[in-house]
């Protein structure tokens, strides 16, 4: 990528990551429950939700007053334990598993130092249960009280493609909703924003845009009317 696109891009990231920023730590105007709790999902497949997450937890984590733990809560697909190699790893379905297992022990540090990574952790055939379980809720809430300097961002499967999608939702302040441009129908976008939850603040991320002739990755970040 051109080193130019490389900026546009850093720049991009900075806008979207602003106002979740404000609702996960209370600087809006409404108070947020649990807003350092969010999630990036789809409607459907494909559309760039995976690849969204860690660019957003890169940028994230260039903050000089907050760190970032970017999760693998896709447990079918496992797209970014994928991306970065982690597939024998142990992760979050193993920490749901045993209740005897520190979450720590699971959590690794990369060569960014504000960034840490939780994986999915092995296979399951059971992902919905293990997100709807009261272990999921006790970690979740661990997460938001025991680091209120820290955003915990869980990257989890389309709303529209999978039945956990509702169970993890439950447990988050802030859902943001990536949309390939020129893509995704309408209709489908509709019918994912009315199954999330009317608690929830929702930001959209318009993915794979064009600009003056130009694909980029990012075209707008803004709260659903």
């Amino acid at each position: 990528m051109p080193e130019t696109s490389h900026l546009r891009l850093a720049e991009e990231y900075r806008v979207i990551k602003r106002p979740i920023l404000k609702n996960a730590f209370n600087k809006g105007a409404v108070p947020v429950d649990k807003g350092n709790l969010v999630m990036v999902t789809s409607s459907i497949e494909g559309e760039g939700k995976t690849y969204t997450a860690l660019n957003l937890a890169m940028s994230i984590a260039m903050e000089l007053d907050c760190t970032i733990l970017l999760v693998d809560a896709d447990f079918t697909m496992r797209s970014l334990t994928k991306t970065l190699g982690l597939e024998t790893e142990t992760g979050l379905v193993d920490i749901l598993h045993d209740k005897k297992r520190d979450m720590g022990d699971s959590i690794l540090a990369t060569n960014i130092d504000r960034l840490k990574i939780l994986p999915a952790g092995r296979k399951t055939r059971n992902p919905t249960e293990l997100l709807a379980s009261s272990r999921m809720a006790m970690i979740t809430e661990e997460l938001s009280r025991r680091y209120p300097d820290r955003i915990i961002l869980f990257d989890t499967p389309p709303v529209l493609a999978a039945t956990e999608t509702a169970s993890i939702m439950h447990h988050m302040g802030q859902v943001i909703v990536v949309v390939e441009s020129s893509r995704t129908p309408t209709d489908v976008i509709k019918s994912c924003i009315a199954h999330i939850d009317d608690d929830k603040v929702i930001g959209m991320v318009l993915n794979k845009s064009r600009f003056h002739g130009k694909t980029g990755y990012y075209g707008g970040y803004g709260p659903v009317e």
